[in-house]
């Protein structure tokens, strides 16, 4: 699987979003930087603590002019009950073909469930951090504002 490698620029992509309209990476170029972080599911217990750690630490984010974006491949409607349920106020990207995960090289976890992988892009399109953590939730929030911060 090829991957994106910290100082690549991230290709233009497109995936919808939770409400069913669709982002294109593009509008952030030159723009913002962008938090993507890729997580398993919805509703799982790392997944939650992962997406409220961001929820919890967003207004650190957006004064630093970054927009925080969550992957997974669950269905546009699950990722509205998931950020309604617990007041996410990022979107989220639904990637049921895992063509956003091929895109950047996200691995799977044990071979067979998807793995838990956040990216600090630059406003330029450039990636900054890449951080693979599959068990562990709390770290991608502290990694992704400690490189937004560098």
């Amino acid at each position: 699987m090829p991957s994106i490698a910290v100082g690549a620029t991230v290709p233009r992509f497109t995936a919808t979003l939770q409400d069913g309209s669709t982002f294109d990476s593009a509008t952030l170029t030159g723009q913002k930087s962008l938090v993507l972080f890729f997580y398993p599911k919805d509703n799982t217990p790392v997944c939650t603590r992962e997406a409220c750690g961001f929820r919890d630490a967003y207004d650190e984010f957006v004064k630093a002019d970054v927009e925080v974006i969550g992957v997974s491949s669950d269905s546009p409607a699950s990722h509205r009950q998931f950020a309604e349920q617990h007041k996410l106020p990022f979107p989220i990207i639904s990637d049921p073909d895992g063509s956003l995960r091929r895109l950047f090289g996200v691995p799977n976890a044990l071979w067979v469930i998807p793995g838990r992988v956040t990216y600090v892009i630059d406003k330029l399109g450039v990636v900054r951090l890449i951080h693979n953590s599959t068990l562990t939730a709390a770290d991608h929030v502290s990694k992704a504002l400690a490189a937004i911060k560098a």
